[in-house]
Protein backbone atom coordinates (compact mmCIF):
# COMPACT_ATOMS: atom_id res chain seq x y z
CA UNK A 1 0.00 0.00 0.00
CA UNK A 2 1.79 3.27 -0.98
CA UNK A 3 1.67 5.64 2.12
CA UNK A 4 1.84 9.80 0.63
CA UNK A 5 2.44 13.13 2.18
CA UNK A 6 1.31 15.68 -0.58
CA UNK A 7 -1.72 14.08 -2.91
CA UNK A 8 0.81 15.12 -6.03
CA UNK A 9 2.04 11.91 -5.15
CA UNK A 10 -0.43 9.03 -6.30
CA UNK A 11 -1.49 8.88 -9.62
CA UNK A 12 -2.11 5.11 -10.88
CA UNK A 13 -0.63 4.36 -14.12
CA UNK A 14 -1.36 1.17 -15.24
CA UNK A 15 -4.75 0.27 -14.57
CA UNK A 16 -6.70 -1.23 -17.93
CA UNK A 17 -10.27 -1.76 -18.44
CA UNK A 18 -10.90 -5.00 -21.54
CA UNK A 19 -13.84 -3.40 -23.20
CA UNK A 20 -14.74 -6.68 -24.77
CA UNK A 21 -17.43 -8.04 -22.36
CA UNK A 22 -18.95 -4.40 -22.87
CA UNK A 23 -18.66 -3.69 -26.66
CA UNK A 24 -17.76 -7.09 -27.96
CA UNK A 25 -14.18 -5.55 -28.94
CA UNK A 26 -10.77 -6.80 -27.84
CA UNK A 27 -10.35 -2.97 -27.09
CA UNK A 28 -8.00 -2.29 -23.65
CA UNK A 29 -8.63 1.45 -22.21
CA UNK A 30 -5.92 3.23 -19.78
CA UNK A 31 -7.88 4.50 -16.61
CA UNK A 32 -6.04 8.04 -16.30
CA UNK A 33 -8.66 9.33 -13.77
CA UNK A 34 -7.04 7.29 -10.16
CA UNK A 35 -5.49 10.38 -8.94
CA UNK A 36 -6.75 12.81 -6.71
CA UNK A 37 -7.20 15.85 -9.32
CA UNK A 38 -9.78 12.86 -11.07
CA UNK A 39 -8.33 13.02 -14.46
CA UNK A 40 -4.90 12.87 -17.15
CA UNK A 41 -4.84 16.59 -16.68
CA UNK A 42 -2.78 16.57 -13.74
CA UNK A 43 0.42 15.07 -15.51
CA UNK A 44 0.54 18.24 -17.77
CA UNK A 45 -0.39 20.75 -15.30
CA UNK A 46 2.52 19.27 -13.03
CA UNK A 47 4.83 19.29 -16.02
CA UNK A 48 3.64 22.82 -16.70
CA UNK A 49 4.33 24.16 -12.91
CA UNK A 50 7.47 22.18 -12.70
CA UNK A 51 8.95 23.86 -15.75
CA UNK A 52 7.40 27.35 -14.64
CA UNK A 53 9.44 27.27 -11.33
CA UNK A 54 12.77 25.65 -12.48
CA UNK A 55 12.77 29.18 -14.91
CA UNK A 56 12.12 31.07 -12.45
CA UNK A 57 8.55 32.80 -13.46
CA UNK A 58 6.64 31.32 -10.73
CA UNK A 59 7.82 32.74 -7.27
CA UNK A 60 6.34 33.16 -3.82
CA UNK A 61 3.01 34.88 -4.02
CA UNK A 62 2.55 34.29 -7.71
CA UNK A 63 -1.02 33.22 -8.73
CA UNK A 64 -1.29 30.46 -11.26
CA UNK A 65 -3.79 31.71 -14.21
CA UNK A 66 -5.10 29.28 -17.01
CA UNK A 67 -8.17 29.12 -19.42
CA UNK A 68 -9.46 25.48 -19.21
CA UNK A 69 -12.85 23.61 -19.47
CA UNK A 70 -12.28 21.95 -16.24
CA UNK A 71 -10.64 19.16 -15.54
CA UNK A 72 -7.21 21.13 -15.90
CA UNK A 73 -8.73 24.08 -13.73
CA UNK A 74 -9.11 21.16 -10.91
CA UNK A 75 -5.60 19.98 -11.12
CA UNK A 76 -4.03 23.25 -11.14
CA UNK A 77 -6.12 24.11 -8.09
CA UNK A 78 -4.83 21.23 -6.23
CA UNK A 79 -1.00 22.25 -6.98
CA UNK A 80 -1.60 25.43 -6.04
CA UNK A 81 -3.03 24.61 -3.14
CA UNK A 82 -0.01 22.28 -2.35
CA UNK A 83 2.84 24.40 -3.22
CA UNK A 84 1.33 27.55 -2.12
CA UNK A 85 -0.04 29.41 -5.30
CA UNK A 86 -3.30 31.29 -5.67
CA UNK A 87 -5.53 29.50 -8.69
CA UNK A 88 -7.66 31.60 -11.04
CA UNK A 89 -8.96 29.63 -13.65
CA UNK A 90 -10.96 31.40 -16.19
CA UNK A 91 -13.85 29.13 -18.09
CA UNK A 92 -17.13 29.23 -19.61
CA UNK A 93 -20.44 27.96 -19.14
CA UNK A 94 -19.92 24.59 -20.60
CA UNK A 95 -17.66 23.99 -17.41
CA UNK A 96 -19.64 21.85 -15.54
CA UNK A 97 -21.05 23.34 -11.92
CA UNK A 98 -19.81 20.47 -9.86
CA UNK A 99 -16.02 20.95 -11.60
CA UNK A 100 -16.12 24.69 -10.69
CA UNK A 101 -16.84 23.66 -6.73
CA UNK A 102 -14.25 21.63 -6.77
CA UNK A 103 -11.95 24.31 -7.73
CA UNK A 104 -13.53 26.68 -5.28
CA UNK A 105 -13.09 23.78 -2.49
CA UNK A 106 -9.49 23.47 -3.67
CA UNK A 107 -8.98 27.37 -2.79
CA UNK A 108 -9.27 28.40 -6.56
CA UNK A 109 -10.92 31.40 -7.98
CA UNK A 110 -13.40 30.54 -10.92
CA UNK A 111 -14.65 33.16 -13.69
CA UNK A 112 -16.90 32.28 -16.56
CA UNK A 113 -17.23 33.67 -19.50
CA UNK A 114 -20.53 33.44 -21.24
CA UNK A 115 -19.83 35.89 -24.21
CA UNK A 116 -17.89 33.96 -27.22
CA UNK A 117 -15.35 35.85 -29.47
CA UNK A 118 -17.49 36.77 -32.91
CA UNK A 119 -14.51 34.39 -34.60
CA UNK A 120 -12.58 32.62 -32.20
CA UNK A 121 -15.97 31.29 -29.96
CA UNK A 122 -15.72 31.01 -26.36
CA UNK A 123 -12.59 29.49 -25.99
CA UNK A 124 -10.84 32.70 -27.59
CA UNK A 125 -12.85 34.76 -25.32
CA UNK A 126 -11.21 32.84 -22.64
CA UNK A 127 -7.59 33.63 -23.49
CA UNK A 128 -8.32 37.25 -24.29
CA UNK A 129 -9.65 37.40 -20.64
CA UNK A 130 -6.18 35.79 -18.98
CA UNK A 131 -4.09 37.86 -21.36
CA UNK A 132 -6.22 41.00 -19.77
CA UNK A 133 -5.36 39.64 -16.05
CA UNK A 134 -1.85 39.12 -16.78
CA UNK A 135 -1.37 42.99 -18.27
CA UNK A 136 -3.40 44.15 -15.35
CA UNK A 137 -0.98 42.75 -12.47
CA UNK A 138 2.78 40.56 -12.77
CA UNK A 139 1.50 38.47 -9.65
CA UNK A 140 -0.12 36.25 -12.09
CA UNK A 141 1.21 33.34 -14.81
CA UNK A 142 -0.18 32.20 -17.41
CA UNK A 143 1.06 28.80 -17.90
CA UNK A 144 -1.06 28.65 -21.55
CA UNK A 145 -1.53 25.02 -21.71
CA UNK A 146 -1.92 25.55 -25.75
CA UNK A 147 0.98 26.16 -27.08
CA UNK A 148 3.67 25.15 -23.67
CA UNK A 149 5.69 21.72 -24.11
CA UNK A 150 6.07 21.16 -21.40
CA UNK A 151 2.03 20.00 -22.37
CA UNK A 152 3.12 17.56 -24.63
CA UNK A 153 6.31 16.74 -22.83
CA UNK A 154 4.76 15.16 -19.74
CA UNK A 155 2.96 12.79 -21.76
CA UNK A 156 6.05 11.93 -23.75
CA UNK A 157 8.28 11.15 -20.79
CA UNK A 158 5.09 9.41 -19.11
CA UNK A 159 2.09 8.18 -20.68
CA UNK A 160 3.43 6.80 -24.01
CA UNK A 161 6.16 4.50 -22.12
CA UNK A 162 3.63 3.74 -19.67
CA UNK A 163 1.82 1.94 -22.49
CA UNK A 164 4.32 0.52 -24.21
CA UNK A 165 5.67 -1.17 -21.45
CA UNK A 166 2.25 -3.09 -20.86
CA UNK A 167 1.12 -3.55 -24.79
CA UNK A 168 4.66 -4.42 -26.76
CA UNK A 169 2.75 -5.45 -29.61
CA UNK A 170 0.92 -2.53 -29.61
CA UNK A 171 -0.93 -2.06 -33.03
CA UNK A 172 -3.29 0.89 -32.44
CA UNK A 173 -3.60 3.69 -29.91
CA UNK A 174 -6.36 6.33 -29.64
CA UNK A 175 -6.25 9.57 -28.03
CA UNK A 176 -8.39 12.33 -27.99
CA UNK A 177 -7.42 15.70 -28.92
CA UNK A 178 -8.10 18.94 -27.45
CA UNK A 179 -5.11 21.19 -26.90
CA UNK A 180 -3.61 17.88 -28.31
CA UNK A 181 -0.90 17.86 -25.32
CA UNK A 182 -1.70 13.93 -24.95
CA UNK A 183 -2.27 13.76 -28.47
CA UNK A 184 1.46 15.29 -29.27
CA UNK A 185 3.45 13.24 -26.49
CA UNK A 186 1.85 10.01 -26.95
CA UNK A 187 2.40 10.40 -30.67
CA UNK A 188 5.95 11.80 -30.44
CA UNK A 189 6.93 9.14 -28.60
CA UNK A 190 5.75 6.32 -30.79
CA UNK A 191 6.43 7.88 -34.10
CA UNK A 192 10.25 7.83 -32.30
CA UNK A 193 10.19 4.65 -30.15
CA UNK A 194 7.47 2.53 -31.95
CA UNK A 195 6.78 3.74 -35.41
CA UNK A 196 5.13 0.67 -36.48
CA UNK A 197 2.19 1.92 -33.93
CA UNK A 198 -1.22 3.52 -35.87
CA UNK A 199 -1.69 6.71 -33.74
CA UNK A 200 -5.84 7.51 -34.36
CA UNK A 201 -6.99 10.87 -32.80
CA UNK A 202 -10.55 11.11 -31.52
CA UNK A 203 -12.26 14.85 -32.08
CA UNK A 204 -15.44 15.65 -31.72
CA UNK A 205 -17.94 17.00 -34.52
CA UNK A 206 -18.14 20.71 -34.51
CA UNK A 207 -14.70 21.40 -33.54
CA UNK A 208 -11.86 22.72 -35.71
CA UNK A 209 -8.62 21.04 -34.62
CA UNK A 210 -8.44 19.18 -38.05
CA UNK A 211 -10.59 21.52 -40.51
CA UNK A 212 -14.08 21.40 -41.04
CA UNK A 213 -16.65 23.85 -39.76
CA UNK A 214 -16.72 24.99 -36.30
CA UNK A 215 -20.25 23.24 -34.36
CA UNK A 216 -22.35 23.26 -31.49
CA UNK A 217 -20.32 21.41 -28.68
CA UNK A 218 -21.99 21.26 -25.26
CA UNK A 219 -19.58 18.53 -23.45
CA UNK A 220 -16.08 20.29 -22.54
CA UNK A 221 -13.26 18.72 -22.87
CA UNK A 222 -12.03 17.18 -26.05
CA UNK A 223 -12.57 19.67 -29.24
CA UNK A 224 -11.95 23.36 -29.44
CA UNK A 225 -13.18 26.13 -31.50
CA UNK A 226 -9.19 27.46 -32.42
CA UNK A 227 -7.01 25.25 -34.00
CA UNK A 228 -3.87 24.12 -31.43
CA UNK A 229 -0.65 25.55 -31.93
CA UNK A 230 0.79 22.21 -30.25
CA UNK A 231 -0.78 20.16 -32.93
CA UNK A 232 1.55 18.84 -36.02
CA UNK A 233 -0.45 16.82 -37.73
CA UNK A 234 2.21 14.87 -39.48
CA UNK A 235 2.94 12.36 -36.22
CA UNK A 236 -1.00 11.63 -36.56
CA UNK A 237 -2.02 8.52 -38.95
CA UNK A 238 -5.74 9.26 -38.37
CA UNK A 239 -8.42 11.10 -37.35
CA UNK A 240 -12.16 9.80 -36.34
CA UNK A 241 -14.86 12.43 -35.26
CA UNK A 242 -17.70 11.55 -32.97
CA UNK A 243 -21.15 13.10 -32.92
CA UNK A 244 -21.90 14.51 -28.98
CA UNK A 245 -24.90 11.94 -29.01
CA UNK A 246 -22.36 9.22 -29.38
CA UNK A 247 -20.33 9.69 -26.77
CA UNK A 248 -23.91 9.90 -24.54
CA UNK A 249 -24.32 6.48 -25.83
CA UNK A 250 -21.35 5.23 -25.21
CA UNK A 251 -21.06 6.51 -21.08
CA UNK A 252 -24.21 5.34 -21.15
CA UNK A 253 -23.36 1.77 -22.11
CA UNK A 254 -20.37 2.02 -20.20
CA UNK A 255 -22.23 2.82 -17.06
CA UNK A 256 -24.84 -0.19 -17.42
CA UNK A 257 -21.80 -2.48 -17.07
CA UNK A 258 -20.55 -0.47 -14.28
CA UNK A 259 -17.97 2.11 -15.40
CA UNK A 260 -18.80 5.47 -14.83
CA UNK A 261 -16.51 7.79 -17.38
CA UNK A 262 -16.70 11.13 -18.37
CA UNK A 263 -17.15 12.48 -21.65
CA UNK A 264 -14.18 12.65 -23.08
CA UNK A 265 -13.45 8.91 -22.65
CA UNK A 266 -16.96 8.38 -24.01
CA UNK A 267 -15.90 10.56 -27.02
CA UNK A 268 -12.93 8.52 -27.32
CA UNK A 269 -13.79 4.62 -26.68
CA UNK A 270 -16.77 5.54 -30.05
CA UNK A 271 -14.49 6.79 -32.29
CA UNK A 272 -12.44 3.57 -31.00
CA UNK A 273 -15.37 1.34 -31.83
CA UNK A 274 -15.94 2.58 -35.16
CA UNK A 275 -12.52 2.12 -36.33
CA UNK A 276 -12.11 -1.37 -35.25
CA UNK A 277 -15.66 -2.05 -36.86
CA UNK A 278 -14.23 -0.94 -39.98
CA UNK A 279 -10.27 -1.85 -39.82
CA UNK A 280 -9.42 -4.07 -37.22
CA UNK A 281 -8.40 -7.59 -38.38
CA UNK A 282 -8.40 -10.25 -35.67
CA UNK A 283 -6.08 -10.39 -32.74
CA UNK A 284 -4.96 -6.53 -33.31
CA UNK A 285 -3.73 -4.95 -29.82
CA UNK A 286 -5.54 -2.07 -29.68
CA UNK A 287 -5.51 0.70 -26.29
CA UNK A 288 -7.51 3.63 -25.76
CA UNK A 289 -6.70 6.43 -23.04
CA UNK A 290 -9.60 7.72 -20.64
CA UNK A 291 -8.98 10.45 -19.61
CA UNK A 292 -11.82 11.03 -17.22
CA UNK A 293 -13.96 9.64 -14.77
CA UNK A 294 -18.16 10.25 -14.45
CA UNK A 295 -19.15 11.89 -11.21
CA UNK A 296 -18.27 15.45 -12.70
CA UNK A 297 -20.82 14.75 -15.28
CA UNK A 298 -23.66 13.48 -13.11
CA UNK A 299 -25.85 16.89 -14.07
CA UNK A 300 -25.40 16.98 -17.47
CA UNK A 301 -24.07 13.50 -19.19
CA UNK A 302 -25.64 11.01 -16.66
CA UNK A 303 -28.91 13.23 -16.20
CA UNK A 304 -31.87 12.31 -18.04
CA UNK A 305 -33.61 15.67 -18.56
CA UNK A 306 -30.71 17.04 -19.52
CA UNK A 307 -29.67 14.42 -22.11
CA UNK A 308 -33.12 14.74 -23.63
CA UNK A 309 -33.11 18.54 -23.27
CA UNK A 310 -29.97 18.59 -25.77
CA UNK A 311 -30.46 15.49 -27.96
CA UNK A 312 -34.08 14.64 -28.18
CA UNK A 313 -35.80 11.70 -26.13
CA UNK A 314 -34.65 8.79 -28.68
CA UNK A 315 -30.73 9.39 -28.11
CA UNK A 316 -30.84 7.04 -25.74
CA UNK A 317 -31.65 3.85 -27.63
CA UNK A 318 -28.14 2.46 -27.25
CA UNK A 319 -27.77 1.85 -30.91
CA UNK A 320 -23.94 1.57 -31.96
CA UNK A 321 -22.02 4.30 -32.44
CA UNK A 322 -21.17 6.27 -35.72
CA UNK A 323 -18.36 8.24 -36.66
CA UNK A 324 -16.80 9.65 -39.81
CA UNK A 325 -13.48 9.26 -39.90
CA UNK A 326 -10.59 10.23 -42.39
CA UNK A 327 -6.72 9.60 -43.08
CA UNK A 328 -4.67 13.02 -41.58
Amino acid sequence: MPVISVPLEFNEEDLYVNLWPTFGHMLFLKCEGFNFAGSIKLKAALGMVDAAEQDGRLRPGSVLVESSSGNLGVALSMIAANRGYGFVCVTDSRCNLSTRRLMTALGGEVHVVTEPDPERGLLGARIDYVRALCAADDRYVWLDQYTNPANWGSHYRTTAPAIARQFPDLDVLFVGAGTTGTLMGCARWFKEWRPPVRIVAVDSVGSVIFGGPPGRRMIPGLGTSVRPPLLDESYVDEVVRVAEPDTVRACHRLARNGFLFGGSTGTVVSGALTWLDRNADSGVTAVAIAPDLGERYLDTLYHLAWVQDIYGEEVLGYREPAARSRSA
